[in-house]
């Protein structure tokens, strides 16, 4: 019967995502992809202001870095939220900040939540009566919670007024979209439909077939100067986003996309010499020289296609229209490419140590440090932080961390994850810029929830049977998930090959350097965790030092079981997680 199951979820998860990963991004709106949220009803809880907390008062056209946001977007269920601002980026990275009551016991280190892969900040805060993040601030820990580059109510702004316009924009489209779910309107299906729309194949029988008609009338110079430009921002490499060999893929993807226009023609040779002479300017440093030449071999294309046009046979009845359409949709693609350009070592690098500098500089701990959770991909970036310190010889000035589900090696377990592994191509990253993972599963989700039932076994995933309230589950998966850069899922399929997760350029592995980490680790597993299953995260377990690991599984053979949310969310985890994680906090903040 497992195997049976086994068998069948996999069928299931692969046919889904070899439709995603076999079409490319068409009508995209990046708004469109943000889950539909649920906002639950505010509660009154005493907020304070310690003493060194900055009163920074804001302007629409102040300057000054924005601090705390004075009314929260009615999705942000926090007491506060706080944006940093990203280095070298025009991110607004947001931390949403739970004040612990005047009656809790008093503490020395704030703590940070990070969270999994393509999801935001809800998953910590589901209720009033399951949060882990109210939880974890009832015992007394000033608790932030961080919403990475592209989650949640992130958003890229240069100034107050954008920010705080583009986090009530984002919190609306969250609150709206969820209506439309719980009325029953399909809208997870419609954005799936707008994501995974495909180019344009430009296939010849599906041409209008009209002989007696006449051509349209071309729009020459309309036409070079679109086909100029898209190569222009080629030549540039999307001003760096492309590497040498992503520039050859997607200038090739371009030129294909061309040449089925012109397919069995008396033209193509000709374009095809032009094509070899464009590929050969495009990987040549740009100068004003290459920009001349680059527009005269698009009015030369261009007026290759405009014969064809003229033979007013079947082939080319409307060409400029479909050659518009091509160029637009590949303009498109190279947009998302530069949208959604991060990967884990960004968050590394960039996000994470921005947002506990920003924590440390709001909460002042004397001897610098935090108390740190990571859920999923949240405690694969504590693992890869304190490995890259150790490597470093550096302190990660965390006081303690907790890892929920989280491993840096799955190579010797059954996670369902492996079926990420047919994305792992860099030409599928370049194919399918972003994985809309929210709009996938509120698509499916009634599948999942009702009659017949066809996707049942994906809530197994999440979370595992009686484990957690049917309406919390369901605001779990249509609030809590986002979209995800193909980018990040290409390096984080690095942790089911040899040598486990490693860096960008494929160098630096980060188990290999973990052991060097003096930090105390407690590391909890869920029994029956389809995604990070117990034997992925022994793995990472037995790489530190005996006496500075603490290793539990969740869950018991005659039950209740835990799936990969029930760590965080299930409802008994405030009787037998959460005890474990302040004894282990506690222990550590002294």
């Amino acid at each position: 019967m497992a195997s049976i199951l086994q068998f069948q979820i996999q069928s299931d998860m692969r046919s889904a995502w070899h439709h995603l990963a076999s079409s490319s991004i068409r009508s995209f709106n990046p708004s469109s992809l943000l889950l539909p949220r649920v906002a639950p009803p505010r509660r009154a809880f005493r907020s304070y202001s310690p003493s060194f907390l900055p009163s920074t008062s804001f302007s629409p056209d102040s300057k000054e870095p924005l601090v705390k946001l004075p009314e929260k977007p009615s999705i942000c269920t926090a007491d506060e939220l706080h944006y940093v601002s990203l280095p070298n980026s025009n991110w607004r990275l947001a931390l949403w900040r739970y004040n612990p009551p005047p009656q809790a016991p008093t503490r020395n280190h704030p703590l940070l939540l990070l969270s999994g892969v393509g999801t935001n900040a809800i998953g910590y805060d589901l209720s009033p009566g399951s949060s882990f993040a109210r939880y974890m601030s009832g015992q007394g820990f000033d608790t932030w919670i961080l919403e990475v580059r592209g989650a949640g109510l992130s958003v890229e702004g240069s100034n107050f007024e954008e920010i705080q316009q583009s986090a009530n924009a984002v919190s609306e489209e969250m609150e709206t979209v969820a209506k439309s779910a719980i009325n029953g309107t399909p809208s997870g299906e419609k954005q799936l439909a707008n994501v995974s729309a495909g180019l344009s194949d430009s296939n010849p029988s599906s041409l209008k077939e009209d002989l007696t008609g006449m051509a349209t009338v071309w729009d020459e110079s309309q036409l070079v100067t679109k086909l100029t430009e898209t190569f222009m921002r080629l030549s540039e490499r999307l001003s760096g986003f492309l590497s040498e060999g992503q520039l050859k893929m997607m200038s090739a993807k371009l030129f294909d996309q061309i040449s089925k226009l012109l397919e069995d023609s008396q033209v193509s040779e000709r374009f095809n010499e032009v094509r070899a002479k464009l590929s050969s300017l495009l990987e040549t440093q740009q100068n004003s020289s290459i920009a001349g030449q680059i527009g005269d071999l698009s009015q030369r294309l261009v007026n290759i296609i405009e014969e064809g046009q003229r033979s007013v046979s079947p082939q080319f009845f409307d060409m400029q229209e479909r050659l518009f359409s091509t160029i637009e949709d590949f303009q498109k693609q190279l947009d998302l490419i530069v949208k959604y350009d991060w990967d884990f070592d960004h968050y590394l690098e960039e996000d994470v140590p921005t947002a506990m500098e920003y924590i440390r500089g709001q909460t002042r701990p004397k001897d610098g440090k935090l108390l740190a959770i990571g859920h999923s991909m949240g405690g694969i970036l504590l693992y890869a932080m304190l490995s890259r310190c150790g490597y470093e010889g550096k302190q990660p000035r965390l006081a303690a961390v907790v890892t929920l589900a989280s491993s840096l090696d799955y190579t010797s377990s059954k996670s369902t994850l492996k079926l990420l592994l047919p994305l792992a191509d860099p030409a599928q990253a370049l194919n399918v810029p972003v994985v809309p993972l929210g709009a996938l599963l509120s698509a499916t989700y009634p599948l999942s929830t009702h009659p017949p039932y066809a996707l049942a076994w994906l809530n197994n995933l999440i979370s595992s049977d009686d484990m957690m309230h049917p309406e919390l589950l369901k605001k779990l998966v249509l609030n809590n998930f986002c979209t995800i850069p193909a980018k990040l899922i290409l390096q984080l399929t690095t942790a089911f090959r040899e040598g486990g997760l490693c860096d960008r350029n494929g160098k630096f592995f980060y188990k290999d350097h973990i052991h060097k980490s003096n930090v105390p680790v407690l590391a909890l597993a869920g029994d029956r965790d389809l995604i990070c299953p117990p034997e992925a995260v022994e793995e990472t377990v037995k790489l530190f030092p005996e006496n500075l690991v603490t290793y539990k599984v969740c869950g018991e053979p005659q039950g209740p079981h835990y799936a990969h949310y029930d760590l965080v969310g299930g409802r008994l985890a405030v009787e037998q997680v959460y005890p474990c994680i302040i004894e282990f906090l506690i222990h550590h903040d002294s």
